[in-house]
């Protein structure tokens, strides 16, 4: 089975949203599968990404079809989409475990400015880090980290079933997490989160370690996972919260080359604005100085000639983004590796 899923995005005050579906898990099951599973551990309502089977009788694009399938849902316009990633993992819907089909995903990303919602799938906008608490460095490293995910992490390292599983697990957990602050990567939500599905350390190891091991399909790791540590962030639908990581490592990647920010702003906007859009993004904050000269001497945006009198303060001057730059050069992001976080 086709589906397709999207991650939608929409950034309103310091917050980055993500639109998410409360639905049944086991919604594109048969009738029969249904029934069986009415009662199952996936019968609780969840948090979903939208998602739908490709219909190729009515849409003659994936991307079409995608575009549908939201309207439905959501009630909401789609303008800017890329294509992200095929998820087609063997068990990532778990009705296969009963016979079901492999259920194949196209993910979508698309940017958005945060607009009310309707449609038939409950949707509702979400912060996208109450999934990834970890990834929020605006208030400095968080408390998160060194009180509960590192200490945990170790301790998974150190309960390897022998020496050499132990050191691979070890350095995993430095390269992923380091030591050094400085050596953080904005960009590894997915290898961050998939470290902590393999300690166990996110619900979805859990859900899915209790709908496999029945079927003797357990994950080696979980056996020896520090279970009371687990339940990192608000756990997702299927393996939804790895799509969710997907999209959020390639639009903090894209802030470096494309000029994606703009999407999420209005057709004028105050440099303070765009500031505190791409900080809410790439979960760090930017020296103002070193942010305004890198956006105004790239050319990305250009002044309007008004003003912007509700700041709470001085009137700030509304700029547009300057799209010939886009004639211009190949690369036309915000620069954001270039920029100091302020300490």
């Amino acid at each position: 089975m086709l589906g397709l899923t999207a991650v939608i995005v929409a950034v309103t005050e310091e917050v980055p949203r993500v639109l998410a579906v409360r639905r049944l898990t086991h919604d594109l099951a048969t009738p029969e599968q249904r029934s069986a599973r009415e009662e199952g551990p996936d019968a609780a309502p969840a948090d979903s990404l939208p998602f739908g089977p490709f219909a190729p009788e009515r849409d003659r694009t994936l991307e079409l079809g995608l575009r549908r399938w939201v309207s439905e849902q959501t009630g909401l316009p789609l303008r800017y989409v890329e294509q992200l990633y095929t998820f087609g993992d063997r068990y990532r819907d778990p009705r296969e475990l009963d016979g079901g089909p492999r259920v194949v995903s196209v993910g979508y990303m698309a940017l958005v400015q945060e607009a009310p919602l309707s449609g038939s799938g409950g949707a509702e906008w979400h912060d996208w880090y109450d999934h990834f608490p970890w990834e929020d460095w605006r208030d400095g490293k968080p408390d998160l980290l060194t009180q509960t995910i590192l200490p945990a992490l170790h301790r998974w390292a150190a309960a390897a079933p022998d020496e050499a599983a132990g050191r691979k697990r070890a350095e995993r957990v430095s390269t992923t997490f380091p030591a050094d602050d400085d050596l953080w990567d904005p960009e590894r939500v997915l290898e961050r989160y998939e470290l902590l599905y393999s300690a166990g350390l996110v619900e979805e190891a859990w859900r899915d370690r209790a709908l496999r091991a029945p079927h003797g399909l357990a994950d080696p790791d979980w056996t020896d996972a520090p279970a009371a540590a687990a339940g990192l962030g608000t756990p997702m639908a299927h393996d939804n919260r790895r799509i969710l990581a997907v999209a959020l490592g390639r639009l903090r990647g894209k802030l470096k080359y494309r000029p994606v920010v703009f999407d999420l702003l209005p057709a004028q906007f105050t440099l303070g604005r765009l500031q505190v859009v791409v900080e809410a993004l790439s979960g760090v904050r930017l020296h103002k100085q070193n942010f305004r000269r890198l956006v105004l001497a790239g050319g990305l945006v250009e002044p309007t000639g008004a003003l912007e009198a509700n700041t709470g303060g001085r009137p700030a001057e509304l700029h547009r983004f300057r799209r010939d730059v886009l004639r211009e050069r190949a690369a036309a992001g915000v620069g954001l590796p270039a920029i100091r976080i302020t300490e």
